[in-house]
């Protein structure tokens, strides 16, 4: 492993678990049922706001956000020290937890008669989500079924089956791709792999990495760029770059 590759694991590890003890101060931003209360009212809250960003966002850098900045990914990553098991199956069990949700939005903004304002502090009138011990009683449930999801379900169970956020990251991904813009993304040279599946075995998401870089096509809806395939890979087969899918894919 390069020793700049070593680094760059290293910052990634820093800046998530920075996020993550951070997670009582910005909880409320992640928040769905603030988003679907603040709809009802006619307000767009922050979480919603934040919803919004990362879909654009996701244009651009794809799902980023997860790899490098979720702090529930960071918490994850602390629970597969526990479970480790790859659960690479059923990834549209997400859906029937976001679909309804977002029906939901909608539906609360039209019975409220569209969109009245823009709050970012709805509902966080202090700027922290977690000020009083009560608050803190809903924080640490949060964890808790995360928790329980990763040792019943294996690593990063919670981004596979109950995300509500990554779906808007991964529609943008399809209409980045549909589009054929540029965009950050993972990019591979499959001459250059010895088949030694260290980048599937490194993968947070469970992705079948080595098939992605046989077929020359690193494109993926889980992958969240957090860059493990590609800097535990000896031979340097995987690296980042900036195009568009079909001219990251090496021939």
């Amino acid at each position: 492993m390069k020793k700049e590759n070593t680094m760059r694991q290293k910052i990634r590890n820093t800046i998530i678990f920075i996020v993550f003890l951070s997670f009582p101060v910005i909880l409320n931003y992640f928040s769905p049922y603030i988003s679907m209360n603040g709809a009802f009212e006619g307000i767009i809250s922050g979480s919603l706001l934040l919803f919004g960003i990362l879909f654009v966002s996701s244009l651009l850098i794809g799902r980023a956000f997860c790899g490098w900045t979720c702090p529930v990914g960071c918490f994850q990553d602390i629970c597969a020290r526990i479970n480790n098991k790859r659960r690479p199956k059923h990834h549209w069990i997400k859906y029937l937890v976001w679909t309804p949700w977002f029906i939901f939005i909608v539906f609360g903004f039209v019975r409220a008669g569209g969109i009245k304002k823009i709050h970012p502090l709805y509902m966080t009138e202090n700027g922290i989500s977690v000020s009083d011990p009560m608050q803190f009683v809903t924080y640490f449930t949060v964890l808790f079924v995360f928790l329980i999801l990763a040792l019943a379900a294996g690593r990063h169970a919670f981004c596979h089956y109950g995300c509500w956020i990554a779906p808007f990251m991964i529609f943008g991904r399809k209409t980045r791709n549909a589009i054929g813009w540029h965009s950050l993304q993972l990019q591979a040279n499959p001459e250059s792999c010895i088949d030694c599946k260290t980048c599937t075995k490194n993968c947070p998401m469970s992705i079948d990495v080595w098939h992605q870089v046989k077929t020359a096509d690193m494109e993926h809806g889980d992958c969240i760029l957090c860059g493990q395939c590609a800097d535990n890979c000896k031979q340097g087969v995987i690296g980042y770059a900036f195009g568009s899918r079909k001219s990251s894919q090496k021939n």
